[in-house]
């Protein structure tokens, strides 16, 4: 097949990679344009972008999806893994077999922006990769295939994504298998479960909850937005952490054998693995606990 795909961020790289010494040939790679990063908000391509530079494949950038048109009618397909651009129905029959998608979820559970976030977040025990022919809706249209994942309770969004990442070779040939010899996708229950985008409030610590729930909520969070608190009215970053047996007030920092526990709701804690403190990179908790010099009945507002 003459494929494009659609995509933008890191975790479309398996996919790519297997389609590109694959029996099927990328025609074109349509992403997103340069966007303004880190702190000197310089503009910055796609991983996406920059992995059709180095192979030397078609890149298209469009502003709007308008843009699309005349690129795209020559196409068996297009395929789409996270390219962050909702498309207007019209377009989605110019290619031969339409628009495919590789999503994150076992869908109809999970529809939408954040998937494996929200996954985590919910305490979810598997999840997995789905592939389904795009149609006007949220990520209902009927599916092609599904591959499931058993999540391993330490992971973060960041370890997750990956593992899903490498199912999308597999998930996309079984689909483009499908679609070549005929086979009719099967379609989506309605009741599905949505996953909204994660706001920055999302992911603010709320320390009354148990600490089972906010070690899933840090887990979720990771790499971005992170969860946060506010730490001498700046906002302090938790990147890692597990739950601990003690009973402290909310909030309440106290160091234990060495190890900083915060107190939960529910007469819950948490010990606190890796964080970012203000203006600093990374560090173990212990670390920033040195440099703080913690006094009795610190506490995170």
């Amino acid at each position: 097949m003459r494929i494009g795909v659609a995509a933008t961020p890191d975790v479309a790289i398996p996919t790519l990679n297997w389609l590109h010494n694959s029996e099927h040939e990328i025609a074109l790679v349509i992403s997103q344009p340069d966007r303004p990063a880190g702190r000197g908000r310089e503009l910055k391509p796609s991983a996406v972008t920059l992995w059709a530079q180095d192979k030397g494949v078609q890149l298209l950038r469009p502003h709007s999806p308008s843009e699309l048109i005349g690129a795209i009618e020559s196409l068996d397909i297009v395929l789409t893994i996270g390219y962050g651009v909702l498309l207007p129905e019209t377009m989605l029959a110019l290619p031969r077999y339409g628009f495919i998608n590789l999503h994150f979820s076992l869908l109809p559970a999970y529809r939408g922006a954040a998937p494996v976030q929200r996954a985590i977040e919910n305490g979810e025990s598997v999840s997995g990769v789905t592939v389904f022919s795009l149609d006007k809706g949220m990520d209902t249209g009927p599916i092609y295939t599904t591959i499931n994942l058993a999540i391993h309770r330490d992971w973060r969004s960041s370890e997750l994504l990956q593992a899903l990442a490498e199912l999308g070779p597999q998930a996309v040939d079984e689909a483009l298998r499908a679609i070549e010899a005929g086979v009719t996708p099967h379609p989506q229950n309605a009741l599905g479960t949505l996953a909204p985008k994660i706001t920055k409030e999302d992911a603010r610590i709320n320390w009354n909850l148990n600490s089972e729930i906010l070690s899933r909520k840090i887990r979720a969070f990771y790499p971005a937005p992170c969860a946060w608190s506010v730490w001498e009215k700046n906002n302090f970053k938790i990147t890692r952490a597990h739950t601990f047996t003690a009973n402290m007030p909310a909030g309440e920092i106290g160091l234990i054998d060495g190890a900083v526990i915060v107190g939960c709701g529910e007469a819950s804690a948490l010990c606190l693995d890796t964080v970012i403190p203000a203006g600093k990179k990374e560090m173990a908790a212990s670390e920033w606990a040195r440099g703080a010099r913690l006094v009795q009945g610190a506490h995170f507002g």
